[in-house]
């Protein structure tokens, strides 16, 4: 087949790039890169413009087009009307983001919590305001592709009318991951930290994660699966640890034998912590892609974490999260100093 990504350059689209070059596929990437990850053949532009792009997608002639980086309900549209009368089939990124969860979890949502697993049946956010504002300027500080309007609601709305495969996706780890998801506890114990502290709400916290190359593999199989037409697909592992057992894998593969302190949020220094309402659990259910599609995981737990550690040792620390080790260990002092009896009186 003949493939189009757009905005295939990045994070997990040079994955999907080689998952679909191993099986034989012709691949093109649409995007501001001038180096074509692998075998993809380039077609420069910008997502931003995308209808100043349809002559060259014409004449690259995709038979399936995949939108990596649709941001907002006016990029879906322009994806639909440039790619009309050129390729049979759209697959869209989305994001688990746009369950009611997690407006729940960012306190935009109110009511109760939300039931879990999330399947593709379940509620929506009505509140569209994805994230706080903070946290979309530093996501757009991030990707580059986001756009003050970004709701992955208002793509999958217009795409779906469309009948285009819509794949929402977990957090997504592994080498080259531009939010170093695992830096926090790979940084502590590179750097000789005898305790890592966690704040009791986020230990206990579990969200659904993918490693990077099985989450391509599912972007592979939805894309190149005529079965895929107009259906959405929850992608994720299968089980959703802890953020402590997180940790504790990371531990492991480090061969690290200090200790993981969970301490109650107030005595928790405040840059450990995390905003929000974390009682809200954001664990996905992925077996329709499993059944439906034939998705399982690539690569393994273990193999995926020790890899991602690899690479996250030789990276830059990733600038918004905090190292305040003084206050850490003024944390871990006062938990580990003992209690003075009380006296028994006369």
């Amino acid at each position: 087949m003949r493939l189009l990504l757009i905005g295939g350059s990045g994070f997990i689209g040079r994955y999907v790039v080689a998952e679909l070059a191993r099986e034989g596929h012709e691949v093109g990437v649409l995007g501001r890169s001038r180096t074509p990850p692998g075998a993809a053949q380039l077609l420069v532009g910008d997502r931003k413009r995308l209808r100043e792009c349809r002559a060259a997608i014409a004449a690259f002639a995709p038979e399936v087009v995949v939108d990596m980086i649709a941001s907002s309900a006016a990029q879906a549209r322009d994806l639909i009307d440039v790619v009309r009368g050129i390729a049979r089939r759209t697959v869209v990124l989305s994001s688990m983001d746009v369950y009611r969860a997690c407006g729940v979890l960012h306190r935009l949502e109110s009511g109760p919590l939300e039931p879990l697993p999330l399947t593709e049946q379940s509620a929506l956010r009505t509140i569209r305001q994805t994230y706080p504002p903070q946290q979309i300027a530093a996501l757009q500080h991030v990707f580059g592709w986001v756009d003050a309007e970004y709701d992955k609601i208002g793509v999958e709305e217009v795409v779906r009318e469309a009948e285009a495969t819509v794949l929402r996706l977990p957090m997504v780890y592994g080498p080259g991951d531009p939010l170093h998801r695992l830096q926090p506890v790979v940084k502590r114990i590179v750097d000789g930290r005898r305790a890592i502290v966690l704040p009791a709400s986020l230990a206990a916290w579990r969200s659904s994660r993918g490693y990077v190359a099985n989450v391509a593999h599912a972007i592979a199989l939805a894309a190149t699966r005529d079965t895929a037409t107009g259906r959405t697909y929850n992608v994720a592992d299968s089980d959703a640890p802890s953020e402590l057992d997180w940790a504790r894998l990371v531990a492991t593969q480090l061969a690290w034998d200090g200790e993981l302190v969970v301490l109650p949020d107030e005595r928790t220094p405040p840059h450990l912590r995390l905003p929000g309402n974390l009682a809200q659990h954001w664990v996905a259910d992925s077996t329709r892609i499993r059944d439906e599609l034939g998705y399982h995981e690539q690569v393994d737990r273990s193999d995926a974490v020790a890899t991602t550690i690899a690479w996250q040792r030789e990276a830059p620390v990733f600038a918004p999260q905090t190292f305040d080790y003084a206050a850490e260990d003024a944390a871990l002092a006062s938990h580990f100093i003992p209690p003075i009896p009380r006296s028994a009186g006369p």
